[in-house]
């Protein structure tokens, strides 16, 4: 793994953490011949970087990442078009004066295929920045993790529902007020994105696919993160279209189109001690087509104590999908769990509302609570779901396993 270099950081005063205005923040259309000197850009191509498809060229982008990081003004590392391979790479921080180079791809980046290339669990990771916009420019990025040719086929991933080795394709560590757009990711060996440890991050316009077969391949998985915005965005992957974790607070999802994969969810929680509680959750106006869930909130049994609060999801339509809405506090994904002890994570104040489309199993609601901690303040609102399955057109499918207190369910039919 190859893991750049930072300049040495110097203060210079209070830091502002007010967001950059969005001209700032945004890096501006690059000249063909811009220059290192002249403009603050730092192209990977300029510092050795083959776009053939086949040179490995980490050691380039380490060097034009170093350049640009130590830059005394605002700097951009631009990969321009073209096919790179770049094996697992850290871009750290902090910058020069705390000021992070904006990051521009105009090209395709492609990930080693075989595992044993991989030291750690990500594939480009983004490390202690602050402050920058990592776009494709008026073209979209592309970075493709060819999980297929090795990863997906691992063992453990035929035999059970978690492969053993697990790489995110890109993945956001202790950032701060960032914005990622207009890039698409596919084909990763593990998430496609991740976050964790992050604040006050926009994300938009991102395109993540991959087959609906393909093992834990999250599109976008949020831990230990705060005041994170993710929209107008198209996710279609083997596993959750998003993903929220432990210690996430205040976490936005909206316009986003979603499947095929596992839906919308929150968790899994309480698969280790001492995880921070989550709260905050509002997903909105997104569209969940062909998925094996819906919206979901789910924790391990005999999960120690935490809890999850504050939950909306409202707006959402769902077209043929098999759970559109389930609180899951036995969720085992490989069905070897050996413990029969309750869940003791909390799930309380989640309001679902303003749902409707199709689904095609027997239950259209389903909340499966802890028997020590019940579900508590659950609220189902204008919840209008059609079975697809024409000889049995009945209605009310609910089904509800534990305790469960403070259910309300208003002007809905399913």
């Amino acid at each position: 793994m190859v893991v750049a270099s930072i300049y040495p950081y110097k203060s210079y005063g209070s830091l502002n953490l007010s967001p950059a205005p969005e001209s700032e923040a945004d890096s501006p259309e690059l000249p063909e011949s811009a220059t290192t000197s002249r403009y603050g850009v730092f192209d990977v191509t300029e510092h050795g970087a083959v776009a053939n498809g086949a040179t490995e060229s980490s050691k380039a982008f380490t060097a034009a990442w170093n350049a640009a990081c130590s830059h005394p003004g605002k700097s951009t590392f631009y990969i321009p078009k073209g096919r790179f391979l770049v094996g697992p790479i850290t871009f750290s921080g902090p910058c020069y004066n705390n000021q992070s180079p904006n990051i521009e791809i105009k090209g395709t980046l492609l990930a080693p295929i075989s595992l044993s290339a991989f030291q750690s669990s990500n594939w480009i990771a983004f490390r202690n920045l602050h402050g920058f916009t990592l776009t494709g420019g008026t073209e979209t990025a592309k970075l493709d993790g060819q999980g297929a040719a090795e990863a997906w086929k691992q063992e453990s991933c035929q035999k059970s529902a978690e492969c053993k080795k697990l790489i995110t394709s890109i993945d956001f560590i202790n950032v701060s007020y960032a914005t990622i757009r207009d890039i698409t990711l596919s084909n990763s060996k593990g998430f496609h994105l991740g976050l964790h440890g992050s604040d006050h991050i926009n994300i938009y316009n991102l395109n993540i696919v991959a087959p609906g077969n393909s093992p834990n391949t999250d599109g976008i998985h949020v831990s230990h993160s705060s005041y994170i915005n993710i929209s107008s965005s198209t996710i279609g992957v083997g596993d959750d279209c998003v993903s929220i974790g432990p210690g996430s607070a205040h976490i936005s999802v909206s316009n986003v189109h979603c499947g095929p994969g596992h839906g919308i969810s929150v968790g899994s929680l309480g698969k280790y001690k001492y995880e921070k509680d989550v709260v905050g959750i509002h997903v909105r106006n997104c569209t969940i087509r062909d998925t094996q869930n819906g919206i979901r909130v789910k924790t391990w049994p005999g999960a120690p104590p935490s809890s999850a609060s504050n939950m909306t999801f409202e707006d959402i339509h769902m077209i043929n999908v098999a759970n559109p809405i389930i609180i899951d506090q036995e969720y085992c994904p490989s069905h070897s769990c050996k413990t029969t002890l309750p869940s003791l994570v909390k799930l309380r104040d989640i309001s679902i509302k303003n749902i409707n489309g199709t689904y095609n199993t027997k239950s259209a609601v389903a909340f499966f609570c802890s028997t020590e901690v019940p579900c508590e303040n659950v609220h189902l609102v204008n919840v209008n779901l059609k079975y697809l399955v024409p000889d049995n057109p009945r209605q009310g499918r609910l089904s509800i396993k534990g305790y469960l207190n403070g259910l309300q369910v208003i002007n809905s039919r399913f």
